[in-house]
């Protein structure tokens, strides 16, 4: 199971970005667990400049925007 954190201040960017990742993973048929992480500090740990931010295992992958869908379906494969 990959563990998703979806980092950012709880924007309507952030929540989307949560969701889009949810509906993609059901959709695939992939095993995540998603959570929201709005801590500045946790921003800071990984280095996130702009919210929203993914973070897949412990690592940053993407930041600044919603990701597309083709996006989170390879990250997902």
């Amino acid at each position: 199971m990959k563990i998703i954190k979806v980092l950012g201040s709880g924007c309507a960017k952030c929540t989307k970005t949560a969701d889009l990742i949810k509906q993609v993973a059901q959709e695939q048929g992939s095993a995540v667990s998603v959570e929201k992480e709005t801590s500045p500090q946790i921003m800071m740990e990984y280095g996130v400049m702009s919210t929203p931010a993914v973070v897949i295992d412990d690592t940053l992958i993407h930041s600044g925007s919603v990701p597309q869908m083709s996006q989170i379906k390879e990250w997902l494969a």
